[in-house]
Parts: structure tokens; sequence; C-alpha cells
């Protein structure tokens, strides 16, 4: 949905009503308006309002669209594998041009929706930050690798917290105001990834979270948040759209970085050539 975008700008009361939604998508889709309004303590006209500022004509229409999310959800692993064979066995598209088509839909999704003006201020927030800290599990544990591994080319203040069985408690201690923590976490959610951002928030550490649901944990205790689509015929969730912001936060970090940055890619580069790491043509 188009919620975490559009949040900053809604009124105290559509916000009540968009915070029922992200915390209790289930019933929102499934219970009536009328149920919802109760047990929400919003009024049906606020959520009709809230549809049409997250541009649906209609609450039902906001509905259908969470209801479509959750059945995508509900089927586990194992049996969107099942009909991702089944597919394959009724000689449906191939799975090439379906999976292709799902991650061009999810990147244009993302571009057209995606606030930039946060992402601006995300990046200011890691540029000016004392250190930066990086926690992920489970299937996004290769994608804060990855972080890690291109913002160590232009930084020296990246570290990746809990990695190869380090505490994450001793990686988090001494965090302050002055830091940042960036969380990738899909469902199924690692419980290390939201108390990690839990802890790091009392701490007043600055938490950016990067998940592909609103009803994520860790949002709650995130300041700066990011929704990314992750819609796929395969059986796991996709991670094309993942990879293009965390491509898309380090190659603007680098462009506005100045001098020094190109001083330590330039004097990594020297170092893995000395220690033999690459093959220099």
């Amino acid at each position: 949905m188009r919620l975490s975008e559009k949040y900053s700008d809604l009124s105290g009361t559509l916000r009540q009503a968009a915070e029922y939604l992200a915390e209790n998508p289930v019933d929102t889709a499934t219970r009536t308006l009328r149920n919802v309004s109760r047990d929400s303590g919003v009024s049906p006209a606020a959520f009709s309002r809230l549809a049409r500022a997250l541009d649906y004509d209609s609450f039902e229409d906001l509905r259908e669209e969470m209801r479509r999310k959750i059945g995508q959800r509900v089927n586990g692993f194992a049996s969107r594998a099942e009909q991702l064979q089944r597919a394959h066995s009724e000689d449906r598209a191939s799975f090439l041009d379906a999976h292709l088509a799902a991650c061009q839909s999810n990147l244009k999704e993302f571009v057209e929706t995606v606030d930039r003006d946060a992402l601006d201020k995300a990046v200011d927030q890691i540029a000016a930050a004392r250190k930066v800290l990086l926690v992920g599990a489970l299937g996004s544990t290769g994608v804060v690798e990855y972080l890690s591994y291109m913002a160590n080319f232009c930084a020296d203040n990246w570290t990746m917290v809990g990695r190869m069985g380090a505490s994450i408690g001793g990686g988090l201690s001494g965090l302050d105001n002055r830091d940042v923590l960036i969380v990738v976490t899909k469902p199924p959610f690692a419980d290390r990834a939201i108390r990690a951002a839990g802890l790091a928030r009392k701490q007043k550490v600055h938490v950016i979270v990067i998940t592909d649901t609103h009803s994520c944990p860790a949002l709650q205790h995130a300041d700066t948040r990011f929704i990314v689509a992750t819609n796929s015929p395969h059986f796991y969730s996709s991670y094309v759209v993942t990879m293009f912001l965390v491509e898309s936060l380090i190659g603007m970090l680098v462009s506005r970085s100045g001098p020094a940055a190109r001083a330590r890619i330039a004097e990594v580069e020297d170092a893995n050539r000395v220690l033999a790491e690459v093959w220099d043509l």
C-alpha cells in the first residue's frame, strides 16, 4: 500500500485510522467497516477519507488490496512451491517471463511511490552518523552483508551486528543519537532483528527499517521506514527491489561524500591488489 509514503501528510485522525490498518490488517480486510470503526474508535467516514488520501477510489478498494497481499502471505514457502510446480505441469507462461514481469512491476511501484525526501534525509543521517550498524537475519542476511561490503569501500564506520555468532548486545552497546541502525527484515521475521530495533530506539539511535509489509513489528521502532514490494510467482519473496534500494542508498551516499570517499575507495582497491584479493588485468 501507499501508507508509509503518505503517512506524514495525514491529519491526526487519519493517522489513527492508518495505524489501526497497519496493526490489524486481517481484521480490516475481513470485517465490516462498522466493526472496524467500533474497534478502532475511528469513524467510518475517517476510514473513507483515509482511502481517498491514499489515492484509492473507496475504502473497499483499499480493503481489496489488503486482501490480495494477505493472500500472498498466507501461503507458506512449501505451498507456494507446490503452486509453482503445478503451473509448470500445466504448461502456463514460463517462470522466467512471469518473474521478470513481477520484478519490473515491483520496481516501477517503488520508484513511483517512494518518499524521496525521506530517502534523501536517510542518506544525510547516514552520512553524518558516528557509527552505522546493520542487522539482518534469515533471508535478509545476504542483503545486509552486500550492503556492508559496498559501504566498507567508502566508509570505515559501518559494522554488521551479530555476525558469525557475535553478540548483538555487544554490537549495540554504547550507541546513542549520533548513530544509525539499518534493519532489513521480511516475513517470517527474525526475533533478533525486531529486538535489535527496539533496543536501539531506546538508546535514541536513528533506526531505519526496510521491510515489505506494514505489519512488520520492527516498524514501531523505526524513525525512517521503507516498504518495498516483493511480489513474485517464486516460492520465496523477491529481494530485487530491496537490492535496488540498498544500492541506491550507497550510490547516493558516495555521490555527496566528496574527496574523502574517493580516497577511501582508492585505498581499499590498492590494499586489495597488494593482498592479491583480486585478479588485476
